[in-house]
């Protein structure tokens, strides 16, 4: 789950950047620029928006996808939710970082 963690505060830390800026482009968080194969950018993006972290993203599934695929065009959006994540996981980035810290300075 690391990779996909770091890939996740990747994406939404560009939306929250770009959050409502007209100059956002969808290649700033492309499956080449997190460095993934499309059919799993595509299937975080899915997950993403159905777990509320982001929204703008529409997917459809036929009887024979044996997994949803996006509809073009993709125009994904942080929501609160996605804001929340970033907050939450930095806070406690900074809390681990601080124990770790603690750490080397107890024998």
């Amino acid at each position: 789950m690391g990779k996909d963690f770091t890939t996740i505060c990747k994406i939404l830390k560009t939306l929250q950047k770009y959050r409502g800026r007209e100059d956002f482009e969808i290649e700033l968080i492309s499956a080449n620029a997190m460095k993934m194969k499309f059919e799993g950018w595509e299937q975080l993006l899915i997950e993403l928006q159905a777990n509320g972290y982001i929204d703008g993203v529409v997917f459809t599934q036929t009887m024979s996808d044996k997994f949803p695929h996006i509809v073009e065009p993709i125009r994904p959006r942080i929501t609160m939710r996605g804001i929340e994540f970033l907050e939450e996981n930095g806070t406690m980035k900074k809390a681990a970082n601080a124990l770790k810290m603690i750490g080397e300075f107890i024998p």
